[in-house]
């Protein structure tokens, strides 16, 4: 089913009031034949937004089409809206059903890792019901991303996590990705008690003195907030690369998140020269930060630029010694470590870089 640029496959549920025009009379209620008109209830494999600038956000016209021929068209009578389903091998519980999400990980590793992006894309958001999230930093991934969801009209939430300390040019890039793709990237933000909290303890630059201190700080400004904007989600679409450093290097298509989601990787084996190669071809608008040799965009206190030759990452959290350079969002053991410290107080100390400080 198409409604507008958003393309869904559904079941068909029942049929009723169905009409032979030619003989003005009801025909059999259990098929639609050739030019009949009835009306029909699909149960869609995720849901599909509705046009909420028409008079009645209830209404609207529709395209059927089986096996990629048009089949027939109409009007949307009504859209219940109903709870998001989630796939069957999908856990509530994910203690008791875990083995089953892997398998079914599995099973799309196995299927999309041959494709393209677009048709990774295409294929998981079709296989996956239930809510799927995009979480995009306006990084150069992020914005390919992006460009091939709107390209092939995928119904997604766009989501972004705004730390209040994010580079002037990220914020100019968001307003720029919005107008080019008319589309609103929705905001998850921090906890205002979180941040007060960091600050009132560690002062406004106080994660420059530990790892503990910064964890805390990663924990208040972007990991707590992507539980939020993930919350309900069967799916997580992410910009990793295999390539981009040593901890990612086992980065899948496909992998099952201790969230008990699937969390997908389109560009997982991608370098970061054809991420940048597809963005230049198709017009598609990147951080100007980029030029200036920051290649990981993060907060702009913990991102400086990298020197020819280094990883791609070790412009993040630069002060560190710890060459995995993660903050928690894709690390979970991260993330309830540095609850528990963010409690209890920082432990350990770092030196801070003195001529590398240039963010």
């Amino acid at each position: 089913m198409r409604i507008g640029m958003a393309e869904r496959r559904g079941r068909i549920e029942t049929i009723e009031n169905v009409i032979d025009p030619g003989e003005l009379a009801k025909a059999a209620p259990s098929e639609l034949a050739r030019n009949h008109i009835g009306e029909i209830e699909i149960e869609l494999s995720q849901p599909v937004g509705a046009d909420l600038h028409v008079q009645n956000p209830r209404t609207g016209r529709l395209v059927l089409d089986v096996a990629g021929r048009i089949a027939g068209g109409g009007l949307i009578l009504s859209i219940d809206a109903g709870t998001d389903r989630v796939p069957e091998t999908r856990a509530q519980d994910i203690g008791a059903d875990r083995d089953g999400l892997i398998a079914f990980a599995a099973r799309l590793n196995e299927h999309l890792a041959p494709l393209h992006p677009r048709e990774r894309l295409e294929h998981f958001c079709r296989e996956v019901a239930g809510k799927i999230v995009f979480t995009t930093s306006f990084g150069l991934e992020d914005q390919a991303i992006l460009h091939m969801l709107r390209e092939r009209s995928l119904d997604i939430d766009v989501v972004t996590i705004d730390t209040g300390r994010l580079f002037p040019e990220t914020y100019a890039l968001w307003t720029e990705t919005e107008r080019k793709y008319g589309h609103r990237i929705r905001a998850v933000y921090p906890r205002q008690g979180s941040v007060e909290a960091f600050v009132q303890r560690h002062g406004i630059d106080g994660f420059y003195d530990t790892v503990d201190a910064r964890l805390a700080c990663c924990h208040a400004r972007k990991v707590e907030p992507l539980a939020r904007a993930l919350a309900g989600a069967s799916g997580w679409i992410v910009g990793l690369r295999a390539d981009q450093s040593d901890h990612r290097q086992e980065t899948k298509v496909v992998a099952v998140d201790e969230r008990g989601l699937l969390k997908f990787s389109p560009l997982f084996d991608w370098s970061r020269q054809a991420v940048q190669n597809y963005a230049e071809y198709n017009g598609i608008p990147v951080n100007p930060l980029h030029e200036r040799g920051f290649v990981s965009m993060g907060c702009a206190p913990c991102t400086r630029a990298i020197a020819p030759g280094e990883p791609e990452r070790a412009g993040r959290w630069w002060w560190e010694q710890d060459t995995k350079r993660e903050c928690g969002l894709h690390s979970r053991s991260d993330a309830g470590e540095v609850a528990q410290r963010a409690a209890v107080g920082p432990t350990g100390t770092t030196t801070k870089g003195g001529s590398s400080a240039g963010a």
